[in-house]
């Protein structure tokens, strides 16, 4: 008996209610607002902002301003002290450790019983209800789920407040029983030192039956590798041949899409991306064929979009899910169960359809570059990295870019730091390529490279081994879920990455 046909049984209702999504967004939407401003009016930012009156969008709108982590950081302070019905009812216990501004080196992100409950697990349930439905051959339950967590161990932070990175908050209060169906165990996936629990998961799943795994696809790899390292086996396919879906997110997985087919050779593995950050879980890839992922209407959030163009405006443009336009980019501002209320979550995501309404990953609001007008997407270097790889035979592990700015003679550029696996048979070569696929997938950087007038070929400087983990280490963020900044305005990163490349080891 297949044990998985009982998740399908179990998943159609819920399956029925995401179909919903096509013809009913707008509503849904409209509902999710009104149970939230509902739920939170007796809070103290419920009485501020007169909750219990808003009756419409448009009122939510001109009453409630849109704020970033700073404007919530008050709340948040306040709340470790044991104040509760700050922005949600009663106190709220956890907090995601996630990485800081300019001025923390770590925010902490509400993450109420009821997000918990209504939205990451929830959301989780749907990507597998999803999933199921894509793969009727499927087997899921016959084995375990691999969970590659990440490095920030459940601590205290005040006697009224606990936090942890998502992956460790989520482990910490999820029901006992899908421990039965998930690996490593809870001690092991809430180690804090990355190599140490790099080590124990490994030796600790060797030997497990293992079907899906969850994470971070450039982490995962090291893993994998540590893997194959301790069986002596070539591919992972070969350890756990059972193996048949990865839920991906966190970064981008074009840059790793041809690795993971070389280690995992198998026409029965699949790859599904996800959208769950700390604020929320917010959408996953309901189609093989679509890179696009379903935006998740109905976990407890309320969306807007604000247009790229007016990102850094006094007052921008501010659209709901249904004002939208397709091939287009957004910051996206989120109103949610644990009280952020228009939080400019600090991402960027291209629309690629409306009913229902599917979204790609384009970057951070804050990571891209556009030192001359070329408006430089992080969503475009991966799609050129992977590209320029593929026609190269290069193999790329970790990359960061950053402009070079004219003076004197010399024309402005960008220059790039790869750390290869596998070098192109010609550095010059891989250059020429990410350059050119770049211009195929920005109009605004191809008219800027427009004979060499107002920018100059990029430059890419190869990186010694190991060097952004190095650079991680430095910062006490090896390892889950941090990652490196892709693309940046300014030279502080790359500069600092250049200093490390230069160090023998």
């Amino acid at each position: 008996m297949n044990k998985t046909n009982i998740l399908r049984y179990l998943y159609a209702d819920r399956l029925k209610k995401i179909d919903l999504y096509s013809r009913n967004g707008e509503e849904i939407q409209r509902q999710q607002l009104s149970y939230l401003l509902a739920k939170a009016k007796r809070t103290e930012i419920g009485r501020q902002y007169e909750f219990n009156s808003i009756k419409n969008y448009s009122a939510f709108t001109s009453r409630i301003p849109v704020i970033d982590y700073e404007g919530l950081k008050p709340y948040v302070k306040r709340m470790h002290q044991g104040e509760q019905n700050l922005i949600w009812p009663g106190r709220i216990k956890w907090y995601a450790k996630s990485s800081g501004t300019t001025n923390d080196k770590s925010k902490f992100i509400p993450v109420s019983k009821e997000a918990l409950k209504e939205c990451h697990y929830r959301g989780g349930q749907d990507c597998v209800a999803i999933y199921l439905r894509n793969n009727p051959d499927s087997r899921f339950l016959s084995g375990k789920g691999l969970i590659l967590g990440g490095s920030h161990k459940v601590s205290s932070i005040s006697r009224y407040a606990d936090c942890g990175d998502l992956s460790a908050v989520l482990i910490q209060n999820i029901n006992p029983l899908i421990n039965f169906i998930r690996t490593p165990s809870k001690k092991i996936a809430l180690m804090s030192e990355w190599e140490s629990k790099l080590e124990s998961i490994a030796n600790a799943t060797i030997h497990a039956h293992v079907t899906n795994l969850s994470g971070v696809p450039s982490w995962f790899l090291v893993l994998i590798k540590l893997i194959l390292q301790k069986t002596g086996k070539q591919y992972l396919s070969e350890v756990w041949p059972d193996l048949e879906v990865f839920f991906h997110g966190g970064i981008s997985f074009d840059p790793y899409r041809e690795q993971y087919k070389e280690l995992i050779p198998t026409e029965k593995m699949h790859y599904v991306e996800t959208y769950n950050a700390s604020e929320g879980f917010f959408a996953v890839q309901n189609d093989f064929t679509d890179p696009a992922m379903l935006l998740m209407i109905d976990l407890g959030i309320f969306y807007e979009f604000i247009p790229l163009e007016d990102i850094n405006k006094p007052s921008p443009r501010i659209y709901p899910l249904w004002e939208t336009e397709p091939d287009r980019h957004y910051a996206l501002v989120i109103t949610t169960n644990s009280g952020l209320w228009r939080y400019n979550t600090g991402d960027t995501v291209k629309v690629t359809s409306i009913n229902p309404l599917k979204i790609i990953i384009a970057g951070r609001t804050k990571f891209f570059i556009n030192a001359f007008g070329e408006e430089l997407m992080v969503d475009n270097a991966e799609k050129g990295i992977a590209r320029a790889s593929a026609e190269t035979g290069a193999t790329v592990i970790n990359y960061t870019a950053a402009p070079i700015y004219m003076s004197g003679k010399t024309k402005g550029r960008h220059q790039w730091l790869i750390e290869f696996e596998k070098m192109p048979k010609s550095l010059d070569s891989f250059a020429e390529s990410l350059d050119r696929n770049l211009q195929m997938l920005n109009s605004d950087y191809e008219a800027k490279r427009y004979k060499d007038i107002a920018l100059g070929r990029l430059e890419v400087i190869p990186a010694r081994k190991d060097i952004f983990n190095e650079w991680l280490r430095e910062r006490g963020k090896l390892g889950g879920q941090h990652k490196i900044p892709r693309l940046n305005n300014n030279r502080n990163f790359i500069e600092e990455m250049l200093s490390l490349n230069q160090n023998k080891i």
